[in-house]
């Protein structure tokens, strides 16, 4: 919606992945987007991580520490149950509290399934609730099933959704001379 930003996409996971790599890079390039991969686990029985390790993933993946907006997952990721999304939610955020990463504004998706028992869906009440252009949500559709290649009948394409929520966290920084 904003290509006149400087987009960063940063993976923590699939860095070794030969068939998810290049579909990453793929998807930056049709974003105008930069971004990179670190290769923490992402299988589907992943061990929970020390948060000092996600952390220190992040900050060594990151181009620099200051941004002016940081978009990220929710504690409690976006569906039941993804661990590493909800670990990277809560490092990010621990992060910015303890000053080393800096952003004005925190968007944490906020979505629910229900415990599983539905697919996720964006929470109406979330601090921001935005619905998107049919050409908008076209283009990540596309990303899903073109570049990505999963069918339109999978988890990921019917979860694309036409609507998206945020929880926001807000600061602002004096710069101070040294």
């Amino acid at each position: 919606m904003h290509p006149e930003s400087v987009w960063t996409v940063v993976a923590l996971c699939r860095k070794n992945d030969p068939d998810r790599v290049p579909k990453f890079f793929r998807a930056l390039d049709e974003l105008g987007a930069v971004g990179t991969m670190g290769n923490l686990d992402d299988g589907p029985e992943q061990t929970p991580l020390a948060a000092h390790e996600v952390q220190d993933n992040i900050l060594e993946l990151l181009p620099s520490n200051r941004f002016d907006l940081i978009i990220t997952h929710g504690f409690w990721g976006e569906y039941t149950r993804h661990l590493r999304h909800e670990e990277t939610g809560r490092a990010v955020v621990n992060l910015w509290e303890s000053e080393r990463l800096y952003a004005k504004e925190i968007w944490r998706f906020a979505y629910e399934d229900g415990g599983g028992k539905y697919l996720p869906r964006p929470i109406q009440d979330a601090d921001i609730y935005m619905e998107l252009t049919e050409e908008i949500w076209q283009r990540k559709y596309d990303i899903i099933t073109g570049v990505y290649g999963f069918s339109p009948d999978s988890f990921e394409a019917k979860t694309t959704p036409r609507q998206e929520a945020f929880w926001r966290l807000r600061r602002d920084y004096t710069i101070r001379a040294t």
